[in-house]
């Protein structure tokens, strides 16, 4: 299902709370990475391969303001601090104890270069690397840089100025194995860093935000966590709801969940489950049976109750007599959260073979 708007979702859980029908409660899952390791990659390198003069150019500023409440806007463009997010990408990587040894090379591989050169190390120089830090395989900063917006407008309405800073970061990565000839991956991932300020004067609200020195640091710094998710496995906090009304047994086990007894509550609803045959009422039990088997590490079991939930509630917004060009999705509650439950457990079950295997050299624990 497409991942609509934001805001139609809130609407809707608003629309489910004002009837006092479900709760939220928050819970952490791990998710695999992109790349997987061999098991007996266990010690790795981070170096910073960021050639002192880069082989792309940087295109000029851009200065032209895009809403009539704008005083100013600047766009410009930089070289990122390789040595800082070195760092924070070795840091970033040795808190997570996926390997036992990381390694920090963070003085530039390329300072000496006279002239620009391709920047891939060569296999020679992943053989010298890896044999002189006493590692198996390295990960390498290639190139970093960095796209900012710096915005001053002024906001009648409430007569005051408003600054913003906001900074896009394109850190690019390369993983090396000795004996290979070229790089196993390369990985080109961003993410941006945003800065607001409000004032009385447009002078106070630059002062303010971060000069471009400081936004360079910065964004360095957070530049080296950019990368990780797609080179480690990571964890998701997610946001989970279930229903509390509809039947004694339904609110019973509510209280159930509360005091984290959810096999005393999973028995009260699947007593709701089958005592009904009210459409709504065995799509609440089976929505609050799938979250029970995914709190318990079953996504399988989940996917297969949430995907009878969503048959459910297919039938009471009878989605089947709808023309999709017709649709409103504020009219198709129910159908609208089992379908995002449903598309979330996918997502979680497609990626267990891959996590087993990415973690099984802690023998599967996590």
């Amino acid at each position: 299902m497409t991942k609509y708007p934001y805001i139609l979702f809130v609407l809707l859980l608003v629309s489910f709370s004002s009837c006092q029908t479900v709760e939220q409660l928050s819970i952490d899952y791990m998710l695999p990475a992109e790349i997987s390791f061999p098991n007996e990659l266990k010690r790795v390198a981070i170096v910073n391969n960021v050639s002192a003069t880069p082989d792309n150019t940087l295109p000029p500023k851009e200065n032209k303001i895009k809403d009539k409440n704008e005083l100013s806007r600047a766009v410009s463009y930089h070289d990122g601090q390789p040595v800082l997010t070195t760092e924070a990408l070795a840091k970033a990587i040795a808190e997570q104890n996926y390997f036992n040894e990381v390694v920090i090379c963070d003085s530039a591989l390329r300072a000496r270069d006279f002239r620009p050169r391709e920047s891939t190390l060569s296999q020679e120089e992943v053989r010298i690397l890896t044999q002189t830090l006493g590692v198996d395989f390295i990960i390498s900063l290639e190139n970093l840089q960095m796209k900012s917006t710096r915005v001053f407008s002024y906001i009648p309405e409430w007569n005051t100025y408003y600054g913003t800073l906001d900074t896009k970061i394109y850190p690019t990565v390369k993983i090396y194995l000795p004996g290979r000839k070229s790089p196993m991956v390369t990985i080109n991932s961003n993410d941006s860093i945003f800065w607001e300020e409000y004032g009385n004067t447009e002078a106070f609200v630059r002062s303010r935000l971060p000069d471009d020195k400081q936004m360079i640091r910065e964004s360095s710094e957070f530049a080296g966590s950019i990368p990780v998710s797609k080179i480690l496995p990571y964890w998701k906090t997610a946001y989970r709801y279930y229903f509390i009304s509809g039947s004694v047994a339904m609110r019973d086990a509510a209280v159930y969940v509360k005091e984290n007894e959810w096999d005393k509550a999973s028995k009260l609803w699947e007593q709701a489950f089958e005592a009904t045959k009210n459409n709504k009422k065995k799509m609440r039990a089976a929505f609050n049976l799938a979250l029970y088997h995914e709190m318990k590490d079953s996504v399988e079991e989940a996917e297969k109750w949430a995907i009878k939930a969503q048959e459910f509630a297919r039938k009471i917004d009878k989605i089947d007599s709808l023309k999709s060009s017709d649709i409103d999705f504020s009219r198709i509650p129910n159908y609208y959260l089992t379908s995002l439950y449903v598309n979330e457990l996918k997502e979680r079950a497609e990626g267990l073979g891959k996590l087993k295997g990415q973690m099984s050299r802690f023998n599967d624990d996590f």
